[in-house]
């Protein structure tokens, strides 16, 4: 069986919307904004973490049929732990409660008359979003037609939309870059591309993307990856087009709204400049859709792997449970949501990133049994230790004071060193452990 056209199509722009969520809208137009005349540089740094690791995870998972299978190269241990943790992280833990508490304080609350109880609306907003997520990840068989043919076209009208209003009547005042965008321009736009969370949730969507085309009755493995490959450089270059927009609006009103908290405050500076009062109405649609379907996504692939793990629980009750647990959290507030996810993913992105970049090349190492449990974990020590020395602020004494002289530490790319040493020792002690088999095997054979 083949599909078609308009089918890779509907897939592809899935692939988009689940991707496109909270961070996605944020994080493009503040970075435009501090990198100003910088931005093409940043915004290259940017491309790499927001989207071309998270088409090739998806692609990666696609090929393995699973995080759990990937992550099991590392340890039988690591893999559930690793595996619950993505998922607790793009999940009700953090990725799902800030997908949905982002567009109400973001789009919405600025407009609320001050004599209004903010929680109030935002406990009923919350509920209405879930609602509808609810509603819509219940029947995962119509994801791709509901997303894909619905909400993700009134997205990207919505979008084009701004940017070809910009152009038209939108003000321009550049200024110079900020301190760090102008000293690390692009590894500054590289840490930018870890607030999207993509590359984690690349680890998860990967297997939704083969379920899906497994519904529409493609079986063969090599086919699932080929569609999946075909689809994901689709969402790819959506994503780095959007991206590209937010980023040229953030740079191009560099002088109006540098020094700005996040990319909301400029968004919403921009669409109030173009449509007067419509603009309120305007940037919680644009949130809203694309933080819904990220959402939808996240419900449904998270559900379908507690699912297969506990059978006796069906579909739906993950559904609900995950649903709710969500929108408890989500309502404790944007601000307590995202001083927790900086550390969290300062932690498990590296390992992320690694494990992918590993599966990658699977084939050239299918037999060394060291490479991936040195890798992960030595990436893992120093990636989590930065964590906890930088992003919450617990100085780790000599670990501290030695790591700070290893090459970009200070900015969170220690682990890359750390895992390039590690691979290299992999495959020195692969080498060895070879030679040393040898004269085993040979006596094996003669046997």
């Amino acid at each position: 069986m083949r599909l078609n056209k308009r089918q890779l199509f509907l897939i592809g722009f899935m692939l988009f919307s689940l991707f496109f969520g909270a961070g996605n809208l944020i994080f493009p137009p503040f970075l435009g904004a501090n990198a100003a005349e910088n931005m093409p540089l940043a915004l290259f740094g940017f491309l790499v973490t927001a989207v071309f690791l998270p088409v090739l995870g998806v692609i990666i998972i696609a090929k393995f049929n699973g995080l759990e299978k990937l992550s099991s190269k590392v340890n039988k241990y690591f893999a559930p732990i690793f595996t619950f943790v993505i998922l607790l992280s793009i999940g009700p833990g953090l990725g799902i409660p800030r997908a949905a508490s982002v567009p109400f304080e973001m789009a919405i609350q600025p407009y609320l008359s001050e004599d209004l109880n903010p929680k109030l609306f935002m406990l009923l907003y919350s509920a209405i979003f879930f609602a509808i997520a609810l509603w819509l990840s219940l029947n995962p068989k119509k994801l791709v037609s509901r997303i894909g043919t619905i909400l993700t076209p009134s997205l990207l009208i919505l979008l084009v939309t701004l940017f070809i209003s910009f152009l038209i009547k939108g003000e321009s005042v550049m200024t110079l870059p900020t301190p760090i965008y102008e000293t690390h321009t692009f590894f500054q736009g590289f840490n930018d591309g870890y607030q999207t969370m993509d590359t984690i949730a690349a680890l998860n969507f990967g297997l939704v993307i083969s379920n899906t085309l497994v519904g529409m009755g493609i079986r063969e493995n090599r086919k699932i990856v080929n569609y999946t490959i075909t689809t994901g450089i689709f969402a790819g270059i959506i994503l780095s087009i959007i991206y590209i927009m937010l980023a040229f609006i953030g740079s191009k009103t560099a002088g109006i709204y540098q020094g700005c908290d996040n990319g909301a405050v400029i968004l919403r500076g921009v669409t109030h400049s173009l449509f007067g009062d419509f603009g309120a109405i305007f940037i919680a649609l644009v949130f809203t859709l694309a933080c819904l379907t990220t959402c939808v996504g996240l419900i449904t692939s998270i559900s379908n792997f507690f699912q297969e793990k506990l059978p006796k629980v069906h579909y739906k009750w993950w559904v609900l449970i995950i649903t709710l647990g969500s929108f408890g959290i989500c309502n404790l507030g944007l601000n307590q949501i995202l001083e927790i996810s900086i550390p969290v993913l300062n932690a498990i992105y590296p390992m992320s990133i690694v494990l992918i970049l590993l599966g990658t090349f699977d084939f050239l190492y299918k037999d060394n049994k060291f490479i991936y449990p040195i890798t992960i974990f030595s990436t893992g020590v120093i990636s989590i230790m930065f964590a906890i020395d930088q992003s919450l602020g617990f100085k780790t004494g000599g670990f501290h004071e030695g790591m700070s002289y290893l090459w970009g530490y200070k900015i969170g790319f220690g682990w890359v060193i750390i895992a390039a040493i590690a691979i290299i020792i992999s495959i020195i002690l692969g080498l060895l452990f070879k030679k040393k088999s040898k004269p085993e095997d040979l006596i094996e054979l003669n046997e």
